[in-house]
């Protein structure tokens, strides 16, 4: 093991949630004012996934107040505090582009997936 692999591995989050592109996520960030620390919650539909390891991202998409708005998140980082998976979309994409030309609820909603274990 290289040198470079093991401050990368000593980098990585231990406790990464699972979640797939088309899935409805809510990005709890650790947001710096001055001296102070807070949480900001982040919602939206993961539009894309992209990079190995240490470089891996993902991209959330919301529409607010009728302007569509992504957000671009490494996955390691220590500013992201916890992913919570609000739904889970069933999606044959890896990369949801098309969201981008949609108006409405269109734009936000993808279907959800359902269990067939039942």
């Amino acid at each position: 093991m290289s040198i470079i692999d093991q401050i990368e591995s000593e980098q990585l989050k231990k406790d990464v949630t699972a979640f797939k592109v088309g899935d409805t996520v809510k990005v709890h960030t650790r947001v710096v004012e001055g001296d102070k620390e807070r949480i900001q919650i982040y919602s939206g539909i993961v539009i894309g996934r992209k990079g190995v390891g240490l470089n891996a991202n993902f991209t959330v998409r919301r529409v607010s107040y009728g302007e569509g708005v992504e957000r671009v998140f490494p996955l390691h980082s220590p500013r992201i505090a916890k992913i919570e998976i609000d739904r889970k979309g069933a999606v044959r994409r890896s990369k949801l582009n098309f969201l981008r030309s949609r108006k409405g609820k269109s734009a936000t909603t993808v279907k959800e997936k359902t269990d067939r274990s039942s």
